[in-house]
């Protein structure tokens, strides 16, 4: 591997999916040591954000938590810490198992159920497709509307301005709505499992 490519590859932000079953009767404790957790994570470089799921159901009584750092450097420097392994230690002593833990990055962070707890990404090609097909109308209309007004500003500020449109689209309107639209396909046991 080049330095180039190994320098994309930890400056690629990363998403780690946690998944921890509490014993009975101990959520209150895990909850206030996953929130001392996400403090002292907040303060490291790189942190992006940690997102807790409780459970689901009685039939899923699994916590997922999901947080996000810039890249693979800042995950580690995070991961290898005192501050984190203090904490993790007492959270270990509330489990049933031990932690399992799943690193993504890139595309497949958008691919997730609404509402729902994480679930695996699909296959990079389905992802490829449903990001496409999200992402041709959108900058299609977008060229459509205002392909006038945006050929009269310089390229540059012009790609600006339509990539930071199409990417905010993506992430916070369209990629959680074709996600479900295409959930049949995206998760097809997924999907099986909860009918």
């Amino acid at each position: 591997m080049t330095s180039d490519a190994a320098q994309q590859n930890t400056d690629e932000a990363v998403t780690v999916v946690i998944s921890r079953r509490v014993i009975k009767g101990k959520g209150e404790e895990f909850e206030r040591l996953s929130s001392e957790m996400t403090e002292r994570a907040s303060l490291f470089p790189g942190y992006l954000g940690t997102n807790m799921f409780r459970p689901a159901s009685a039939n899923d009584p699994e916590y997922r938590i999901i947080y996000r750092f810039a890249n693979r450097r800042d995950l580690d420097g995070w991961e290898r810490s005192a501050e984190r392994a203090e904490i993790l230690s007492q959270i270990e002593a509330l489990l049933v198992q031990p932690t399992e833990r799943e690193v993504t990055s890139g595309i497949a962070t958008w691919f997730t159920l609404p509402g729902q707890n994480p679930v695996q990404p699909p296959p990079k090609y389905k992802m490829t497709i449903v990001s496409w097909l999200a992402l041709y109308p959108t900058v299609t209309l977008i060229f459509f509307l205002f392909g006038e007004q945006l050929a009269q500003i310089p390229l540059l500020l012009r790609t600006l301005i339509v990539t930071a449109v199409v990417m905010v689209a993506m992430s916070y309107l369209l990629m959680p709505r074709f996600t479900r639209w295409f959930a049949f396909w995206l998760f097809p046991k997924r999907e099986r499992d909860i009918r």
